[in-house]
């Protein structure tokens, strides 16, 4: 979910060869779930294999994920989530009741037949379990391509990351990543083109949306205290928010005022324990031991790993297979190194 600054954000429209030759750090979390929620079938179910498990996820990551690296040259680096802060509980709550009722709603859809409506309820009961996390781990070894794991929140890592300068930048569709320090943030970085909506039961186009966070802080004179600030006023993962109060509104009262300490009473009094939320942005729970290492392809793992284990067919395999033949023969040809592109 993360916090909503799209009302205001200074954001620059791209394509993806804007992309081409970066090294970018993908929020795992984020993606994953976009595949759960959108590889299904006509009436909303997941694609599994012969065993019934799950393996929407494995084909977004292996066939959407080789596209972009030797089409477009993007090299990417997946961060998954460590234990969340625990202000999160409430929001991952939150997320788990939505996901309850949408399930409910789903089955009465799909008992009528109505398949149009139990696909738009689908895509929002998807949950990552440690498998599904375990085996995206195991298909990005066997592909070699890098991957870190987070001690806690993953954009707060792959924020730090890209701030050393290990990564170019942050591909994630929330902002939170802004509001944990990222210098360049990618939202919609999408090969199709489109987002669904399941509250409209509608796709829309979306385009690859670049936000740099010295501009964006620059263009409204704020310091990065007070964009975290006017979040905290908003909405995040780890607070309420006060009722009534949008982006445009908290982006009025952090220029009035300055910073949350100076805010009204009444706005102060919703606020509780704001500095512990401030804190989590400011001083997240990273690590600086991580390599981000590029490894070689094991064909022989992933034939065994897709088609033996998870019913994937000889040909799909291949395809992928071939991609990253190509896409590891001109990384050993060119002799560059992984970094921030």
């Amino acid at each position: 979910m993360g916090v909503n600054l799209t009302p205001i954000a200074t954001r620059k429209i791209v394509n993806l060869e804007f992309l081409r030759g970066r090294t970018i750090a993908f929020d795992a979390s984020i993606e994953l779930h976009q595949f759960l929620a959108l590889i299904r079938t006509h009436d909303g179910r997941l694609l599994s294999d012969d065993k019934g498990e799950v393996t929407s996820h494995l084909v977004g990551l292996a066939f959407r994920t080789t596209r972009l690296i030797l089409d477009y040259d993007i090299r990417p680096v997946f961060v998954f989530d460590g234990k969340p802060p625990s202000l999160k509980m409430i929001a991952i709550e939150k997320r788990r009741e939505v996901r309850r009722k949408a399930e409910e709603e789903y089955s009465e859809a799909v008992k009528h037949g109505d398949y149009a409506t139990a696909f738009s309820k689908a895509v929002m009961t998807g949950t990552l379990t440690k498998s599904i996390i375990s085996d995206s781990k195991r298909l990005l070894d066997l592909l070699g391509i890098p991957y870190v794991q987070a001690p806690g929140e993953g954009e707060a890592q792959a924020a730090y990351m890209a701030k050393r300068g290990s990564t170019w930048g942050v591909g994630s569709r929330d902002y939170d990543s802004l509001l944990f320090g990222a210098p360049r943030l990618v939202r919609h970085i999408t090969i199709q083109g489109e987002e669904y909506l399941p509250s409209k039961g509608i796709s829309r186009r979306i385009k690859p949306e670049y936000i740099e966070l010295e501009g964006f802080l620059r263009h409204y004179g704020l310091t990065r205290e007070q964009l975290i600030d006017l979040s905290i006023l908003i909405g995040t993962d780890f607070n309420k928010g006060v009722k009534g109060i949008g982006p445009k509104t908290a982006l009025k009262l952090v220029k009035k005022h300055g910073r949350l300490e100076e805010m009204p009473e009444e706005i102060l009094n919703e606020l509780k324990g704001f500095e512990e939320v401030r804190k989590l942005y400011l001083d997240p729970e990273v690590t600086e031991e991580y390599e981000i290492k590029w490894g070689s392809l094991d064909e022989e793992g992933l034939y065994s790993f897709l088609c033996d284990e998870h019913s994937f067919s000889k040909n799909r395999v291949e395809v992928i297979a071939k991609r990253m033949r190509s896409f590891h023969s001109k990384r050993t040809l060119e002799g560059w190194l992984p970094g921030g592109g």
